[in-house]
């Protein structure tokens, strides 16, 4: 009896230790770019424990990343049946809205993460950047600006985000602010060329 209990407990511990170390691969495999992989685990594991709230966000993150936006908008929507809260799955949702063209839904949900998340969360610029790009897309230029203004605040070394709002002021007529704004594109990264062309135009308005 003894050695079956020591038997037993060691294949408890070892498909423990096993079910760990497959949901810690398929996040490592998400930041790796193997996202069908990921996504393959990730459902295996809902599969098995469907209140795996971890696994719904890898899941919904590898889906985004491959453009499968429209399963990333259905598992997002699941995930929440077991957190309605968690802002990174309101995050993934929101991105899977702006990228199938849904502005509104969009902008509703990532202004939901930002008063779900703090501002230390890993994607709390990359929501006002997108924010940002929706306002673009509306010609809302001012608040594309504020949009992309605090993005560059929250993540100063992001180029494109600054040659973004430098493009998002230019449009507005704020041709000094603009200059600004492409010339820390440039600071960041010399061979941006929408900087380049950007700052030549705004400059231009300038001299007149």
């Amino acid at each position: 009896m003894r050695k079956i209990y020591f038997l037993l407990l060691f294949v408890f511990i070892f498909s423990l230790l096993f079910s760990q170390t497959e949901k810690k691969d398929a996040y490592e495999l998400w930041r790796s770019g193997n996202y069908s992989e990921s996504i393959e685990i990730c459902l295996n594991e809902i599969n098995e424990t469907p209140g795996n709230l971890d696994s719904y966000v890898v899941l919904c993150w590898s889906l985004v990343d491959s453009g499968q936006y429209k399963e990333a908008e259905y598992w997002s929507t699941k995930g929440r049946t077991v957190s309605r809260y968690d802002p990174r799955l309101v995050e993934a949702f929101a991105e899977a809205q702006f990228y199938m063209g849904n502005n509104d839904k969009s902008l509703e949900s990532f202004q939901e993460f930002i008063s779900l998340a703090t501002t230390g969360s890993a994607r709390f610029g990359v929501a006002y950047y997108f924010m940002g790009e929706i306002y673009v897309r509306q010609a809302k230029y001012n608040h594309a600006d504020i949009s992309f203004s605090q993005a560059v605040m929250t993540e100063p070394n992001r180029d494109y985000w600054w040659t973004r709002l430098g493009y998002a002021r230019e449009m507005a007529g704020e041709y000094k602010l603009s200059a600004d704004a492409y010339d820390q594109a440039l600071l960041l990264n010399p061979t941006r060329n929408e900087a380049k062309l950007g700052r030549t135009r705004v400059l231009q308005h300038l001299q007149q």
